[in-house]
């Protein structure tokens, strides 16, 4: 690429030199993620993987695709890239791993007003580090740089998972039963969704990010609604490999419980939750007491506290905290069950 340089593409605003730049400074980042079954490294045509289907009966692809909304513009306000490539990543990820599928490998899409590679490596490092925390390999991705569409400082990102899991293995809610015991993974925040809301009831653009706040246990604005979105599926995995008979998978995103619980449930049925239960991180009650905002309504909003929430038999349980705590997720709590209310998703005092 040493004589690829086109001074009149320059002129009009795309500099491909920095786009090279870019991937030199990726390329260490994206190696982190190399795992079995990667073929191609970055800068082909395709990205290339041979997954390992010895022991399916039946493969079946499982494909997620995501961005991570406007929780761009608080990264933009910081100026802090290197975490909203996790938010990308999970967003993906959970989601698939919701039919019992392991993410094999990730490709992210990334749109920005001015190409600097710099900025470009921190956002690729994110999702680098996602694709790590649940073991799947980061195989390819692009920059698009659109000067004139986009503000210089201005990004977006998107990506996408492929998973697979066993067609007799699929999780996909049929199994739900009544008496089912709700099984809830805390959030590290407000993930991912609702920021639209967010920023309007902190006025965001005028706010000071930085301050710490007596609300929040010393920490800033922008450092707890910064933090990462979690991800789920090395705690899912745990749960399958211990023998858990997992029925049911939500991941709570946009919508809230609303609509993302019934999702996971038979027609007919629905749950019971127990919100006292809930860990709930104290930025929720600084967004509803700031945005006179009502309980329901947080609930159809925002995770408040839990990330997923899985249904298997009662029975189980137990067994499935003790599994959920040495994968590392020891705040797992059981929140409610599965039942028969017409309302599809019920809350005790909400």
């Amino acid at each position: 690429m040493e004589n690829s340089h086109s001074a009149a593409y320059a002129a009009a605003g795309v500099d491909i030199t920095a786009g090279y730049e870019g991937v030199r400074l990726m390329k260490p980042f994206v190696e982190r993620t190399r795992i079995p079954g990667v073929v191609s490294g970055i800068g082909g045509f395709g990205g290339l993987f041979a997954p390992d289907l010895s022991g399916m009966k039946e493969p079946v692809l499982v494909s997620g695709t995501d961005g991570v909304g406007t929780k761009l513009r608080l990264a933009q306000l910081l100026d802090k890239h290197d975490t909203i490539g996790v938010d990308c990543v999970a967003m993906c990820v959970n989601d698939i791993i919701c039919c019992g599928a392991k993410p094999l490998f990730f490709l992210d899409y990334i749109a920005i007003g001015k190409n600097e590679a710099v900025k470009v490596a921190s956002i690729v490092s994110g999702v680098a580090e996602g694709c790590v925390q649940s073991g799947c390999a980061l195989i390819g991705g692009e920059t698009a740089e659109h000067p004139g569409v986009m503000a210089p400082d201005d990004y977006d990102i998107a990506g996408f998972a492929v998973g697979v899991v066993d067609r007799p293995k699929i999780i996909d809610g049929s199994r739900v039963r009544e008496g089912d015991a709700l099984i809830g993974l805390t959030s590290s925040g407000v993930h991912s969704n609702g920021f639209s809301l967010v920023r309007k009831v902190f006025d965001m653009e005028n706010a000071d990010l930085t301050a710490p706040l007596a609300e929040l246990a010393g920490k800033s604005l922008g450092e707890v609604l910064l933090a990462p979105t979690k991800l789920y599926v090395k705690a899912v995995q745990a749960l399958l490999e211990g023998g858990i008979d997992l029925h049911g998978a939500s991941h709570i995103t946009g919508g809230g419980f609303f609509e993302n619980v019934p999702r996971m449930l038979p027609k007919g049925l629905g749950v019971r939750i127990v919100p006292n239960v809930i860990p709930r991180q104290p930025i929720f009650d600084l967004i509803q007491r700031r945005g006179n905002i009502s309980d329901h309504d947080m609930y159809n909003t925002f995770n408040m506290g839990l990330g997923m929430v899985l249904a298997l038999p009662s029975e189980q349980a137990n067994h499935a905290l003790e599994l959920l705590a040495a994968a590392g997720e020891p705040d797992a709590v059981c929140v409610g069950s599965v039942t028969k209310d017409p309302r599809g998703v019920a809350f005790d005092g909400v």
